[in-house]
């Protein structure tokens, strides 16, 4: 009905891109606007400027051959300077964030040994994040944070690294035990 009066409102936390007879106009501001069709103006679509999260799976081989699956979470948003670029430059952003994230991760994670990708995570989430703000600035998007939330080995590998854990244990009870025993064979031969 908004249409049938010229008007158009655009929501709070949103953009809306405007055409004048199939070329880029003017990127609306949340509130209501005037858009005589008759003069060939509409709306192509909206644009949210919240922020968003994408969580991406990826599969890499670590420097001493161990499979992990790394966890990305990565936090983004189109920015309100840059709509047009957001709207019309990239049509799948979540496809292209999801592509330079695997890119950087089987570009770093090969590099690292699996005690050490576990310790530098957090490294690994700067430069994914780096990567990210570089190439998506040129599409007006804003990288707002990235975030490795989890590097899970192969399913072989962490009981493998269980047992070992286990082993280690029980060899250090094994040898409490052993003190335990000796100190007390000393008492009863003081006695």
């Amino acid at each position: 009905m908004g249409n049938l009066f010229c008007c158009v409102q655009v929501d709070q936390s949103t953009v809306a891109i405007r055409e004048q007879f199939g070329k880029f106009d003017e990127v609306l501001e949340p509130g209501c606007h005037c858009l005589p069709w008759f003069l060939g103006k509409q709306v192509a679509g909206y644009l949210s400027l919240r922020v968003q999260q994408l969580d991406v799976r990826c599969e890499t081989k670590t420097k001493d051959n161990v499979f992990v699956t790394v966890v990305a979470s990565i936090q983004y948003r189109a920015l309100a300077e840059r709509a047009n670029d957001a709207f019309y430059k990239l049509s799948n952003t979540r496809g292209q964030i999801q592509a330079y994230v695997f890119d950087v991760i089987r570009a770093s994670v090969p590099k690292l040994l699996l005690d050490d990708t576990f310790e530098q995570k957090n490294d690994i989430a700067k430069t994914v994040e780096n990567e990210l703000e570089k190439a998506m600035s040129h599409y007006g998007y804003e990288i707002v944070q990235t975030l490795i939330v989890d590097i899970e080995p192969d399913e072989h590998v962490k009981r493998a690294m269980n047992e070992i854990n286990a082993a280690a244990r029980m060899r250090v009870a094994a040898t409490e035990k052993a003190e335990a025993e000796k100190i007390l064979q000393i008492k009863r031969a003081e006695v």
